[in-house]
């Protein structure tokens, strides 16, 4: 609750009102001066804990616990201009959900001061093609659009799982689109798992084309699989039902995949996906099912899973038993 200091002049009390609103009850020490506000009547208000101190140059005008939103902006406000909220805590500002993150993510330009809060963990990005411009024009606190928000998340995940995971529920969520994001990637550059989220959003972008046969095929030579059939129907009702891949097993028995693109996220599909499943089930077929992003980033648990499945020794942890 914003408390303020008594016999302020009028105009004093709603420039401070509107700043505060703007600004979610936080100010900096600058801001108070600019209004007249004393250093000796600042340091009354904290020492009388009206307000709170939040580091060096942010103070809070009241003296409670910070709600998500002041927490976000006192942060902002701690470093020199221009700066905003990024990556993934700029996407939970904008209202993707499944994705939260306790450190807040702050972009910067390069060399920029950034002043500790201590009751915050922040984590600070620098960058050199960072502007104003930059800046969402509407949202508070000052955070980057949708697209970079999630572009840079993913660019800085060390996780591929974790990256091609964010972009697919910005989409899902209907924040943005795959050519945006697409656009917002391109701009950036030469930046970590580039080749892997072009990949990722053709598939989004792709709708019901999944991940290409091609690409299944590489993966499978690139992990010593033997070529599987691809598209092979699979259905004892009917209809025209196919499974993406299947292998024959050195035992002679069959086993299916299925990788799932963008399409999978469609209810109506999801559930034509589960009778086929539930088909495969009553025939005693085994049947993994992969997203797509798992085939463009090597995924290591799917490499170890179709191993078992396929009943393929992994050579590599043979020999380094065999060292040991």
């Amino acid at each position: 609750m914003l408390t303020l200091p008594d016999r302020l002049p009028a105009d004093v009390v709603s420039t401070l009102v509107k700043m505060s609103h703007d600004q979610f009850g936080i100010v900096t020490r600058a801001d108070l001066a600019q209004l007249d506000i004393s250093k000796h009547l600042v340091t009354a208000q904290l020492d009388a804990r009206r307000w709170r101190e939040l580091g060096a140059t942010v103070v809070a005008l009241h003296n409670g616990p910070l709600t998500l939103q002041q927490q976000w902006s006192a942060t902002v406000l701690s470093a020199e201009g221009p700066a905003c909220l990024a990556a993934r805590t700029a996407a939970q500002a904008a209202g993707l959900t499944g994705w939260e993150v306790e450190p807040v993510h702050l972009l910067v330009p390069r060399g920029a001061k950034v002043n500790e809060i201590p009751e915050l963990t922040v984590k600070v990005h620098e960058s050199r093609r960072f502007v104003p411009a930059d800046i969402h024009p509407t949202r508070t606190p000052p955070q980057v659009p949708i697209e970079r928000a999630l572009i840079d998340a993913a660019v800085w995940s060390a996780s591929t799982r974790t990256a091609c995971g964010l972009l697919a529920a910005g989409v899902q969520q209907r924040m943005t689109t795959a050519p945006r994001l697409r656009e917002e990637l391109e701009g950036a550059g030469r930046v970590r798992h580039r080749r892997l989220l072009l990949s990722v959003l053709a598939d989004i972008e792709g709708g019901a084309h999944a991940v290409s046969e091609l690409d299944f095929l590489r993966f499978c030579r690139r992990h010593g699989f033997p070529r599987p059939q691809l598209q092979v129907r699979c259905d004892t009702r009917g209809r025209r039902r196919y499974l993406d891949a299947t292998f024959r097993r050195p035992d002679g028995r069959l086993v299916g995949i299925e990788v799932d693109g963008a399409i999978h996220l469609v209810v109506r599909t999801y559930w034509n996906d589960m009778e086929r499943l539930n088909d495969l089930v009553i025939r005693k077929r085994p049947m993994l099912r992969f997203p797509s992003a798992y085939v463009y980033a090597d995924d290591p648990v799917m490499v170890a899973q179709l191993r078992e499945l396929l009943q393929i020794p992994d050579l590599s942890q043979r020999g380094a038993a065999i060292t040991a």
